[in-house]
This record gives C-alpha cells, sequence and structure tokens, in this order.
C-alpha cells in the first residue's frame, strides 16, 4: 500500500502544555470555486514555459473552469465535470497533456497508540527536558553544533508536509506566518487555520528541523531558525499532484532557502514518463521542483520505505493506494519523485547502530546522505532504547511522539542544511549539496547480503564504496562538520 516513505509507526506521548495565541495572515483568494464534488481536478501543462493568454477559455470551451495557473512552468489547474475534458483539450495546439488527479495520491493509513506521559529528565547543556530520549541528534553531533551556532532566524526552511500545529510550545517561537500556506486543493490559502496540521505527520518532521530550545520538550537541529509550514496533504493524509505543484511554487517565490520532503509525489511509487496517464503530471511536478531550485531553493527528500534499490529494475505492486494496485515492472526510465529528481539530496535511514533501517529504500547515485530515522526491530540498543529505537518529535495537541522511517531522516537533513547557511551564507542548491556530502562521516557498505536475520528475515546488497554507496551515499549527516567547513 502507498504511504508516506516516512512513517511506519506511530506511537503518541500525551503531554499536556498550554496553547499559544493564534496569528492570522490574510488568505489568498482562489480563482474559482473548487468545492464541486461532481467535477474533478486536471492539471494542465502546456507546451511552453507559461500558460497561454487564452487558456481559461479554452478550458472552458472543453467543459471546465480555469483553477489556478503557474505561469513560470506552464502549467494550470482545472476543474471539470465533463468525462471526456482531458480529451477535449488535447485538440489545442498549446496543451502537452491533461490528467486528472483524484486517483493519483499518498495516504497515510498507520494507527497511532496513546501513552502515558515521558517523565521528565535534567536537561542537559543545549538541551531541554526530553534530551535523553534524542539518541538521534547525540549521533549526528547536533548539540555540539548547536552550543555553537543554532541556526539564524534569517534563515526559512519550508516543511511540505501536512501542516503544522502552530500552537505547539515548541514550535511556536520559530514559525513563520508570512510565508506559510495550505497549498491543499492546489491553491495557497494562507488562512493558519488552513495549514494547521490535522494529522500529525507535519508537526512531528517540523520538530526534528526546528523544535525551539526553550525548557520545554525537545530541541531540533536548528532550534534558532524559522518554519514556513506548506500544506500539501489533506486530513486524511493524501497528498495530491496539484498540492505538490502548489508547494514548491510557493518555496520558489517565498523566500524560502531549503525544504524538507518527507513524501513521494505523485502519481504513483514511480512515475513513468511513457505512461499517458502519468506524464503530464510528473512532468508538472517535476517542472515545479526544477523551478524551486533555480530560485535558489535547496531540496531534500526521503528515499522511501519499501527497501528496494532504486538504481535497479523493480516491480511496483503499491500503487495505486486508493484503488486497486496493480503490479508493474519498472526499469530507470520510471522515478520517484522526488528524489530521483536531479539535484535534490536523498536521504536513507539508519538506527542507532548505524547500519541500514530494515524498511530504508537505497541506491547508489539516489541515496546522497543517511541521516536517524530509526529502526524498531534491529537497533534499539543503549539511549535508543528509551525511545524504542524510533525518534521522539512533536505531535498536535501540545504532545509528542515516536516515529519511525525514512520522513523522520530527511528532516535531520534538512536541519543541518539550515545550520550550514546560517554557518556560511547562502548558497547554490548545489553548492549547499555539495558541502552536506563532503562533510557527512562514510560508513562502508556492510557485508553483503545484508541481512540482520530471524525473526524478521529480509536481504539488501550494497554497491559502491566507502563515501559513495548505496546504502548510505556519502555517509552520515554531521551537524558539527558542515558549520566548520
Amino acid at each position: 500500500m502507498k504511504r508516506f516513505p516516512g512513517l511506519l509507526r506511530v506511537v503518541v506521548m500525551g503531554l499536556a502544555f498550554a496553547a499559544c495565541t493564534d496569528q492570522p495572515a490574510a488568505p489568498t483568494a482562489a480563482l474559482a470555486d473548487v468545492g464541486s464534488d461532481a467535477a474533478s481536478t486536471y492539471l494542465v501543462l502546456y507546451k511552453g514555459a507559461s500558460v497561454p493568454a487564452d487558456a481559461a477559455a479554452v478550458i472552458a470551451g472543453a467543459g471546465g473552469t480555469l483553477v489556478y495557473r503557474y505561469d513560470a512552468i506552464g502549467v494550470a489547474i482545472a476543474r471539470s465535470a465533463n468525462a471526456g475534458f482531458a480529451t477535449a483539450l488535447a485538440t489545442d495546439a498549446k496543451v502537452e497533456g491533461a490528467s486528472a488527479t483524484a486517483r493519483f495520491a499518498v495516504q497515510l493509513t498507520e494507527t497511532a497508540e496513546v501513552l502515558d506521559a515521558l517523565p521528565d529528565a535534567a536537561p542537559a547543556p543545549g538541551n531541554d527536558p526530553f534530551w535523553r530520549y534524542q539518541w538521534d541528534m547525540d549521533q549526528i553531533h547536533a548539540p555540539e553544533a548547536r552550543a555553537i551556532n543554532g541556526g539564524s532566524p534569517s534563515v526559512i526552511v519550508g516543511n511540505i508536509d501536512t501542516g503544522i500545529d502552530y500552537t505547539h510550545p515548541d514550535l511556536a517561537p520559530n514559525i513563520d506566518f508570512g510565508n506559510s500556506t495550505s497549498c491543499v486543493g492546489g491553491v495557497p490559502n494562507q488562512t493558519p487555520s488552513a495549514w494547521a496540521d490535522d494529522n500529525g505527520h507535519g508537526t512531528h518532521t517540523a520538530g526534528t528541523i526546528a523544535a525551539a530550545r526553550n525548557g520545554v520538550g525537545i530541541v531540533g537541529v536548528a532550534p534558532n531558525v524559522k518554519i514556513a509550514t506548506i500544506k500539501a496533504g489533506d486530513v486524511d493524509g493524501f497528498f495530491y499532484p496539484e498540492a505538490v505543484v502548489c508547494a514548491f511554487m510557493w518555496a520558489a517565490s517565498h523566500n524560502i532557502d531549503v525544504t524538507n520532503n518527507s513524501y513521494f509525489a505523485d502519481p504513483w511509487l514511480f512515475n513513468c514518463r511513457n505512461d499517458p496517464a502519468q506524464r503530464a503530471i510528473w512532468k508538472a511536478e517535476q517542472r515545479a521542483i526544477r523551478y524551486a531550485m533555480q530560485n535558489g531553493v535547496s531540496v531534500v527528500a526521503a528515499i522511501g520505505n519499501e527497501n528496494i534499490d532504486l538504481s535497479k529494475r523493480n516491480v511496483d505492486n503499491i500503487s495505486p493506494d486508493n484503488g486497486v494496485p496493480i503490479s508493474r515492472d519498472v526499469t530507470n526510465a520510471c522515478v520517484v519523485i522526488p528524489v530521483e529528481i536531479a539535484g535534490v539530496i536523498g536521504v536513507s535511514a539508519n538506527g542507532n547502530q548505524l547500519q541500514k533501517s530494515y524498511y530504508s529504500t537505497y541506491g547508489v547515485g539516489v541515496t546522497q546522505v543517511t541521516a536517524p530515522g530509526g529502526d524498531a526491530r534491529f537497533q534499539r540498543s543503549g539511549t535508543a532504547a528509551l525511545a524504542r529505537g524510533r525518534v521522539l518529535s512533536d505531535f498536535p495537541g501540545n504532545r509528542y511522539a515516536l516515529f519511525q522511517g525514512t520522513s523522520m531522516a530527511s528532516p535531520h537533513v534538512t536541519g543541518v542544511a539550515a545550520l550550514a547557511i546560517s554557518a556560511h551564507g547562502r548558497m547554490s542548491p548545489g553548492a549547499l549539496a555539495a558541502l552536506i556530502n563532503r562533510t557527512a562521516d562514510p560508513i562502508p557498505c556492510p557485508a553483503n547480503p545484508f541481512s540482520p536475520g530471524p525473526p524478521f528475515n529480509y536481504t539488501a546488497t550494497c554497491t559502491g564504496g566507502l563515501g559513495a554507496n548505496g546504502f548510505f551515499g556519502h555517509g552520515q549527516v554531521n551537524a558539527l562538520s558542515a558549520i566548520g567547513n
């Protein structure tokens, strides 16, 4: 079943704190009503680099309504109740393709187990009460880095996820209300209630990146930087293509330095450029991601939780998740978005024993670095045992939760990227990726085929050498080294 690449199990700690005051912002008006249940949403891909001036009229002539236009990349969002809309629109010589998006989405289906509150502990220097559960931060040398540079408030991280609990005491001090938005539906909406986290995943990833050092709860990798939430996942955990396009276009135009992407984009796990039902969608997403990077936005992305080698031929048997999965062979002509877009910093997950997490996908050339994502089956020794091998972070309702997955690994790298920008100044996405890779701690391939053994037997084969292999890429990200180089 299709899912977030980063969420395999949720354990929620019920910890009550006082809520913070909402700070409202003005909404961005849509061009058309998108609420009709009878109509479907379409991504319309144009051959040129912009949306033609007559797009609204042409779309209307095909039986639809123009909802929003992204002129900079030649992509429009439309709504239509006409089953033949895409076919009718294809007669326009300026249209490269159009595809309905309703059946193409990523859904979160995991459940939560509510437990008793964590006991407070006397904070160590530079940490907050739950520091002893944050084995992941120690592993990437975040406390040492924070003691030198905790990040600059002028650095803005865009967390493309399910929103954020902006009242959470760990997050409220660092939320950038002016640059946050909801992209659900493909149309930006800056009303805070629109981008509130009604799922939990986005609040957790945001906490890993930038939970404040304020004597409450946990501390993120970069506790002084700002978080702009860009909500692309809805209340049911679905990430639709129009929201993904909107999210990157927003980041490109709103001073975002780096984005965290703990999901895979649509239409399916693998997006095949020769599939007529997928081409318009994955190409629109690709254009949006490239546009963001061309405008100085660095992109960090989770590699996935399928324990497959993305550099090899694979079988996709989990897509689509909101229909009947169809098993199909996929080649290297099919890619996972955003992690396989050139220039994206792809992140695999490891546990506290510096082994690849049992679920983590991998692949030479795709994995750039690795970071703690947790491993509740095989790697839960030492201080990680307190967190059951998982990663502790924030959760809506002023609570905390233990998650595991590459979704948890990616925000560690995003936080390190934010620290690096704070320490060295703004740089191009290519330069930042090179710095992250250069300062990582190399980890060699284990003996092949890698298998932790019973009771959970699985195998994976690591290829490549020290500092450039499929499991760990250039190595484990190192926050202290990143701010010193």
